[in-house]
């Protein structure tokens, strides 16, 4: 791997930052971070302003997980076999093109002629051709990271790679909400679009990555391979399942539109102040962890982290108070980021680096798409039971799921960074 020949301190908490080619790699995915989230609270308020419907929130999450679940192990095998930056390059302009077409149905002149009904319906259709290229973005982002510092370093650029998207996530929200309540819809995708050509502007300065790993076998042979090896790794199996099913039933955060406007009676510029919340706490707790890392006692440490999430949820949904549901979401956002840190530190540590694509795909296939199938989940109990009774139904059962990891995995709470290599 071609790095900076200057070695920076091992205890240094700024060490994966002193790599050129890591700093392009933090922007790139800064900006298109920050464009995804204005988009995800522009679409989530826009859609609900046209259909009234919570179900229709989740709609939009189920929209995107089913083509990104349906061809992340695909997407890993060619993020392997592949020159990274160019796949990436790929994948940006494939999105960009959906956020093109998402602005242009957007503009007066055409919702006009198109009408509310076959607006919802292109915009479902666009967030679906997204999801196909998220399918191929983890792996591709995960193979790259992998190659711009070396592997003493990764604890390190996890938590800055972290912290970059968690940043992104408090801006995101809250400009998108601004924006949209000031600006109007079109003005929002308009930004989207600059942001996307930052990203994409930002591949430039990274060097070609070419494949680490030369097929030999069929492409059912190869997808194998990487999932025989996650199941056969008891730790990164355990994390990725315990964050699935957290994430799945802690999906509650995808109604806050509908907690927006039923429950606390705020608008769009409130709204956006909910969904940077989360990644206030969570960009908070981030840099306490670039100097106090959370994986002397990984396992330990991620139980506790998901119990808190799903206590935080519950709060959540019983708070009739705007300030106080700040407050709740805020500290969400402080325990999935302890959560999100141990995993991908986990997965950079143990993943051998001819097989990072596939491994990525897989962890997309537990984790990427957990969050718009938890959307899906928390909008269809919400039609059926009610928005609130949803969330904290949804945070009883993370409760239940942390509670039975613990009794399952008990083994494991006690190791240390350096022992889960055996595990």
């Amino acid at each position: 791997m071609d790095t900076d020949s200057s070695q920076p301190p091992r205890k240094d908490a700024y060490a994966a930052l002193r790599f050129p080619e890591f700093r392009a790699y933090l922007i790139m995915r800064f900006f298109l971070t920050f464009g995804y989230q204005i988009q995800a609270v522009v679409i989530g308020w826009y859609i609900y302003h046209l259909t009234k419907d919570p179900l229709s929130l989740g709609m939009i999450g189920l929209s995107e997980a089913i083509p990104a679940i349906g061809i992340a192990l695909y997407g890993g095998y060619v993020a392997d076999k592949s020159e990274k930056t160019g796949l990436l390059k790929i994948i940006i302009g494939g999105m960009f093109t959906c956020s093109a077409i998402l602005y242009l149905i957007t503009l007066p002149a055409l919702t006009a002629k198109l009408g509310a009904g076959h607006i919802v319906g292109i915009v479902y259709v666009m967030i679906f051709c997204i999801g196909i290229c998220r399918g191929f973005m983890g792996p591709a982002t995960f193979s790259i990271m992998a190659q711009v510092v070396p592997r003493e370093h990764y604890p390190n650029s996890s938590t800055w790679n972290s912290t970059g998207y968690q940043v992104a996530s408090i801006a995101g929200p809250a400009a998108g909400g601004l924006i949209y309540a000031y600006g109007g819809v079109s003005l929002t995708f308009l930004i989207i679009l600059v942001f996307m050509i930052a990203a994409f502007s930002c591949l430039f300065f990274l060097r070609k990555m070419p494949p680490q790993f030369v097929p030999r076998e069929n492409i059912f042979q190869n997808l194998s391979v990487g999932i025989k090896f996650v199941f056969s790794n008891r730790m990164m199996l355990g994390a990725m399942s315990l964050d699935m099913f957290s994430v799945f039933f802690g999906g509650a955060v995808a109604l806050i539109p509908v907690i927006a406007s039923e429950v606390l009676h705020v608008g769009a510029e409130q709204f956006g102040l909910m969904r940077a919340a989360p990644a206030v706490g969570a960009v908070i707790t981030m840099l306490i962890m670039a100097r106090h890392s959370p994986m002397n006692k990984p396992w330990r440490n991620l139980l506790i982290a998901v119990t808190g999430f799903g206590v935080s949820i519950i709060c959540y949904g019983l708070s009739t108070s705007f300030y106080l549901t700040l407050i709740f979401l805020f500290f969400e956002g402080v325990f999935d980021s302890v959560s999100v840190v141990i995993r991908s530190t986990i997965m950079q540590l143990l993943t051998p680096d001819d097989m990072r694509g596939r491994v990525s795909a897989v962890n997309s296939m537990f984790i990427g798409s957990s969050n718009e199938i938890g959307a899906f989940e928390s909008g269809l109990t919400a039609k059926l039971m009610g928005t609130v009774p949803a969330v904290i139904f949804g945070g009883t059962m993370t409760l239940i799921v942390v509670s039975l990891t613990y009794l399952k995995t008990k083994a494991l709470v006690p190791l240390g960074l350096k022992e889960i290599h055996e595990k």
